[in-house]
């Protein structure tokens, strides 16, 4: 993925709106994957004083840990699905590529939601409507959503959306937007 542009692009989004005035202190990387999304998070915002990486896979979830640890950090890992029953809240929500894979996207939503400090920023990315996310969908068998489903559900899951973003070139920009929310 990182060859493909999506680490760049991640950074691209991570770093389109003003930095948070105070750095938060705990952020949760939710369906972790390769640690992208946390690794471009922490290259921007520096190290918080918890980053934990969420994923089913702890294969997946030791390429993620190798790769922020070349950054000098240190995730604490789970191996759980989302929804699972964790109690803890986050300042900071990263998503990439997560909700296309639930039966139900406002059900993991709703799930992500639960794990939202008040005020807490979700930095959503999702698939879009593309002919070449169906070469994607043959790897991974994920669906895409339109801007307006995908703002929808996040009203509906309790989520006040603050901007949109799309990605300006490479592949991201066929295959995904994204979406910056804060739980309301």
């Amino acid at each position: 993925m990182r060859l493909l542009g999506y680490l760049d692009a991640y950074l691209g989004f991570l770093s389109h709106m003003p930095p948070a005035r105070h750095r938060p202190a705990r952020v949760i990387d939710i369906g972790a994957g390769t640690g992208a999304m946390a690794e471009a998070w922490t290259a921007i915002n520096g190290v918080p004083e918890e980053i934990v990486l969420l994923d089913p896979s702890r294969p997946m979830l030791e390429v993620a840990e190798a790769a922020l640890k070349r950054r000098g950090v240190a995730p604490g890992l789970r191996v759980a699905a989302l929804g699972s029953g964790a109690r803890e809240q986050y300042d900071v929500l990263l998503a990439a590529h997560v909700i296309e894979h639930f039966d139900d996207p406002g059900v993991a939503l709703r799930d992500i939601r639960r794990l939202a400090a008040p005020g807490s920023r979700l930095w959503l990315v999702v698939s879009k409507p593309h002919w070449c996310n169906v070469i994607v969908w043959l790897q991974w068998r994920h669906r895409t959503f339109r801007t307006d489903e995908v703002t929808g559900l996040l009203r509906d899951a309790g989520f006040d959306v603050e901007s949109l973003y799309t990605f300006p070139s490479g592949p991201p920009s066929r295959t995904s937007f994204a979406v910056l929310a804060r739980a309301a």
